[in-house]
């Protein structure tokens, strides 16, 4: 069996902006992020026009891009409708996770730390798992979310900028394999169920 090409479906990105969390407060946050079809600048610190609200937790130089597979976002759907918050057909727009990079073809399973994301004018190298927070509830509008992140491990995971250049929706890039001592998806247990 050919193996999926790996590609970039969609580029994300968001301000900070006002999200209404459970219990009626109000925090700021980037998660909303939505697609750009223009080619964007990749910096040591993330991409162009793309905001972090907590630095204490996201953001900085090993979390400076978000990468997530469009393959689970099925499985969202499915469940957002089961919670009543959104219709059976209702399809989740690119960039609903918070991510920044919409991936087609890696899998958390498929990825260690160290892994570099080679792309025709940039490389992001893997640094870990993104962990959810309360804002990951709010956003997909149920109380279950990250609680159903972690027992799937469908997390996504951060990239650190190794070469700063340009990234635009529908490139195609190469996985090149790092060290390989760590996977995404054992962190992301390990750490979970601390």
């Amino acid at each position: 069996m050919q193996p999926q090409p790996l590609s970039l479906l969609s580029l994300n990105t968001a301000l900070a902006q006002a999200l209404l969390v459970p219990g009626g407060q109000t925090v700021s946050s980037a998660i909303r992020k939505t697609p750009k079809a223009q080619a964007l600048a990749v910096r040591p610190l993330g991409l162009e026009g793309d905001e972090q609200a907590d630095l204490s937790v996201h953001g900085g130089l090993s979390k400076a891009i978000y990468a997530y597979p469009v393959e689970h976002y099925p499985f969202w759907q499915t469940v957002r409708a089961q919670a009543k918050v959104a219709a059976w057909q209702e399809a989740l727009p690119h960039g609903a996770m918070g991510e920044n990079l919409t991936l087609s073809g890696l899998l958390e399973s498929q990825v260690w730390v160290g892994d570099v994301l080679a792309f025709p004018d940039c490389s992001l190298v893997v640094s870990e798992p993104r962990f959810p927070c309360f804002k990951f509830n709010a956003v997909m509008g149920f109380n279950q979310a990250v609680k159903m992140m972690g027992q799937s491990g469908w997390c996504g995971f951060y990239l650190a900028v190794k070469t700063p250049g340009t990234l635009q929706a529908g490139q195609a890039f190469e996985l090149q394999p790092g060290p390989r001592e760590v996977s995404i998806a054992e962190l992301f247990r390990a750490k979970f169920r601390a």
